[in-house]
């Protein structure tokens, strides 16, 4: 079984640490700024085997390279960006998996942020790392991709199942939930959980990881129909 942490770095980013229970093995995503994700890391045992990089972008690479220095951890991230990321121990691609202790995660393509984005997904522990693809209530900026990557790889990762727990990469659930209270004002079950997430903020709690089912339920990216409408939405809430 897989358990996900989250490490509050920068101004609103989210590292993830990941540990097997069975075995201890552990991971950091995401590590943008080393002295928090240090104090994380040496909090849960100062073991660390795998370093898993979502995209380029120095927000979620930065501190990459000072950890594995500091904890001799194998660096995994996409093929396709190789070049523009830390050096990679293991190069993966769609429909690779990537090993922590017992546990398996498939690689899934997840490109719309930027073209060479990955997810990672460890079914076992129903823990979903996305990165900047899917936020809760919102999605990335399309930044390098499409629309249509963006759609296809948000219906990817609904296919996941409603246990699923989102673990992305920034704390922007309450900004999101304006936007979506904005675009589809109707949804019960989004004003629901806006507030939850108003509640959570307010006592300083995260607002993640979240669940699939809510997502779907709630979240107007996930439930845009088609391309079409994802792109006005994304084009709507850039100018939001």
């Amino acid at each position: 079984m897989i358990t996900a942490h989250l490490v509050p770095i920068l101004s609103d980013n989210y590292a993830w640490l990941l540990r097997c229970s069975e075995t201890g093995a552990t991971a950091i995503v995401d590590p943008a700024e080393v002295a928090p994700v240090a104090a994380a890391i040496d909090a849960a045992g100062g073991r660390l085997d795998l370093i898993l990089l979502t995209h380029h972008h120095g927000d979620h690479i930065a501190g990459t390279d000072d950890i594995r220095a500091r904890y001799g951890a194998k660096v995994v991230g996409a093929r396709a960006d190789a070049h523009r990321l830390p050096r990679l121990d293991q190069q993966v691609a769609e429909g690779d998996t990537v090993t922590l202790g017992n546990a398996t995660a498939a690689v899934l393509e997840t490109p719309g942020h930027t073209r060479g984005h990955i997810s990672f997904h460890f079914a076992d522990g129903h823990v979903l790392l996305c990165g900047d693809t899917l936020f809760s209530l919102g999605c990335g900026r399309l930044l390098e991709g499409t629309a249509a990557e963006m759609f296809h790889s948000l219906a990817k990762l609904a296919a996941l199942g409603p246990d699923t727990l989102v673990c992305c990469g920034h704390e922007y659930t309450a900004s999101n939930a304006r936007f979506a209270l904005h675009a589809d004002p109707d949804n019960q079950a989004l004003a629901a959980y806006a507030a939850q997430v108003a509640a959570w903020r307010a006592a300083g709690t995260p607002s993640l990881p979240s669940r699939m089912e809510d997502e779907l339920a709630a979240n107007p990216f996930l439930r845009a129909p088609d391309i079409a409408a994802l792109a006005s939405l994304r084009a709507r809430k850039d100018s939001f």
